[in-house]
């Protein structure tokens, strides 16, 4: 419990420091990348990210490759504060990519964090609550790139592009043979995210899209109890 607290402390005081806990998304996001620009697709849907998700957020099942976990801390957030940045997936006119955590990528954050195992998608959800509202909030926003619609077919392009998130910081892509597209973020001790192309360009054809991946990205370094 000790070591849950002190990680929340330190990721919501980045967050506070990066003025994602503000209800608009924080300046430095305006531009959505450096050095290897990605164009944006040729989209014109709005349809909003957060009703493709808002299914997974009404049920629990056992399927360790879909987006139950993620989809119930979004709406978490939104419950618990109404004018959270978060809520930007709820508005289809504003165009971002977001980088969808499957449900195994929280299972092995809270091992990697907690030392524990959970057996379930609803106890891995408890155990990720436990880290509080605005430790989520920052997490989140940190899977969201706003401003740009990138398609799996440009992000594939884009190796060595810095992305800046709706939460302030940025990562980086990296694209390797295979094809792997693989996302370093701030942490330097849990293994960087990769994203899951059997589960790309979600909700494609429209400004907000969404890409799956395999861990969960944390906009600084934590170091984990397991």
């Amino acid at each position: 419990m000790k070591a849950r607290r002190s990680i929340a402390i330190a990721v919501a005081g980045a967050a506070l420091l990066g003025t994602a806990m503000a209800g608009t998304l924080p300046a430095q996001a305006k531009t959505a990348t450096k050095g290897h620009v990605v164009a944006t697709g040729d989209v014109s849907g709005t349809r909003a990210l957060a009703t493709v998700v808002a299914p997974y957020a009404k049920s629990w099942n056992n399927n360790w490759h879909d987006y139950n976990i993620v989809s119930h801390a979004v709406f978490a957030v939104l419950k618990a504060k109404p004018s959270s940045a978060v809520g930007v997936l709820a508005d289809g006119k504003v165009a971002l990519t977001a980088f969808l955590p499957n449900d195994k990528a929280f299972q092995i954050l809270v091992k990697k964090l907690t030392g524990k195992s959970t057996y379930s998608e609803r106890s891995t959800y408890k155990a990720v609550l436990t880290l509080g509202v605005p430790t989520i909030e920052a997490v989140l926003l940190y899977h969201v790139v706003p401003g740009a619609t990138i398609t799996s077919a440009q992000a594939l392009k884009a190796n060595g592009a810095h992305l800046t998130t709706a939460q302030g910081g940025t990562f980086r892509v990296k694209v390797y043979a295979g094809p792997t597209i693989e996302l370093v973020d701030a942490d330097k001790y849990m293994t960087n995210a990769k994203v899951v192309l059997s589960q790309v360009d979600i909700n494609k054809g429209n400004k907000q899209i969404a890409h799956g991946i395999n861990r969960v990205m944390l906009p600084l370094p934590l170091k984990p109890v397991a």
